[in-house]
């Protein structure tokens, strides 16, 4: 299977509408618009996963900056995320540093040097 992102959708465009629009290309396995969690409104970009490579590589080709309900949208292949969220590029460290905190160390050790 071969996931697309697919940003600048229309507000109006809702999951079968863009699940139509790209079937066209191959076995669409889904489709989602991704909504607004408080307000359940579109926030304007969306999945499409194919069965098959081929079929997504030909769907990019051809959809990428095209029209589509109104809007020229981007189509790109989407990297499929391992296990929960990758915490915005910090791979679940804190701080400043690998160790957390301001610089590592024991911060009562610091103080006492003064």
């Amino acid at each position: 299977m071969s996931k697309l992102f697919i940003g600048g959708l229309a507000w109006h465009t809702t999951d079968d509408s863009l699940r139509e629009g790209f079937s066209q290309f191959g076995q669409v396995e889904d489709a989602v618009v991704v909504k607004d969690r408080d307000t359940g409104r579109s926030r304007g970009f969306g999945f499409v996963r194919f069965s098959s490579e081929a079929e997504a590589d030909a769907a990019a080709e051809a959809m990428n900056n095209q029209e589509f309900d109104g809007r020229a949208i981007r189509v790109d292949k989407a990297s499929e995320r391992s296990g929960g969220r990758d915490n915005g590029g910090y791979h679940g460290r804190g701080g400043y540093n690998q160790r957390g905190g301001y610089g590592g160390g024991d911060w009562r050790q610091r103080s006492n040097d003064n």
